[in-house]
């Protein structure tokens, strides 16, 4: 998964975030992120994120535009789609266009064309590093929160994951949160230990199950026991799954036995066997 499909997900499930980034005033309920082709062209926005449709004509819609590459076309052409969209869907009410870039190093020049849309309102330049000179951010909202994980270094990402999967852990919106948490930590750290991630997230007291992630590998682990075509496909699912588990996070045996329905014992010789390839 690159950053900017990471970071994609994020505003999509917390669209509130693109506005508290962007330091934009506004209720973002309601809100939700597409990704649009503008017709008769080969443009494409990535990011549209649309109002709702009880949402007051001054409520803006915003173009985003997460760019991780160095492109000195990356404005003409974006702003280009933006006005061309604009047109196509003639659209009555106000706009914004956010553009987010990891470091300052990456943005290309806006150009003199375009440098009067900034003052006016109408564009907005985001820095991800810039969240890394806000401390440890314990009073920022949990959207930008869970920006910082995306870029901070991996010394400094153990400790803020756990603090933050600990802040939401009591939530009623725990799981779509931890699964986000899990997600970025998957991204940055493919090559954690068990024991890190264990310590990190505490795992075994999440209910793994309900999660985007949880059921992604499963899902993985059951196509994999259908195409065997064995008559204990479901249990071959579960023992894939449970190897899925053991090698991608930090889940201990009984955890893992409860998400599968397997024995404890049984993931136990999965593991042993697992460490002894």
């Amino acid at each position: 998964m690159h950053t900017d499909k990471l970071l994609y997900r994020l505003f999509q499930e917390r669209p509130a975030t693109v506005f508290e980034l962007a330091g934009l005033a506004g209720d973002a309920t309601g809100y939700r992120l597409t990704a649009t082709e503008v017709k008769e062209t080969a443009f494409r926005l990535d990011g549209v994120l649309l109002p709702p449709e009880t949402a007051p004509v001054h409520g803006p819609l915003l173009f985003l535009e997460n760019q991780f590459q160095s492109l000195t076309s990356f404005y003409p052409r974006w702003l280009a789609a933006i006005f061309l969209y604009l047109y196509r869907q003639e659209v009555e009410r106000p706009w914004v266009a956010v553009a987010v870039f990891p470091t300052r190093t990456l943005e290309p020049s806006l150009g003199p064309a375009f440098t009067a849309l900034e003052p006016a309102g109408l564009l907005r330049r985001v820095y991800l590093e810039d969240l890394l000179k806000r401390g440890a951010m314990h009073e920022a909202s949990l959207g930008l929160r869970l920006l910082r994980l995306v870029v901070l270094d991996a010394g400094a990402l153990p400790q803020e994951a756990r603090e933050l999967a600990d802040v939401v852990r009591t939530r009623a919106d725990a799981l779509p949160l931890l699964d986000l948490i899990e997600t970025i930590l998957v991204y940055k750290l493919p090559t954690l230990s068990r024991d890190e991630i264990k310590a990190m997230l505490h795992l075994p007291d999440t209910d793994l199950k309900q999660t985007r992630f949880y059921q992604e590998v499963f899902a993985e682990g059951r196509e994999e026991g259908r195409e065997e075509g064995r008559e204990e496909g479901r249990e071959e699912a579960q023992r894939r799954t449970a190897l899925n588990l053991l090698r991608q996070t930090g889940l201990d045996d009984v955890a893992i036995a409860a998400a599968t329905g397997l024995d404890a014992d049984e993931v136990e010789l999965l593991r042993q066997s697992s460490s002894a390839k």
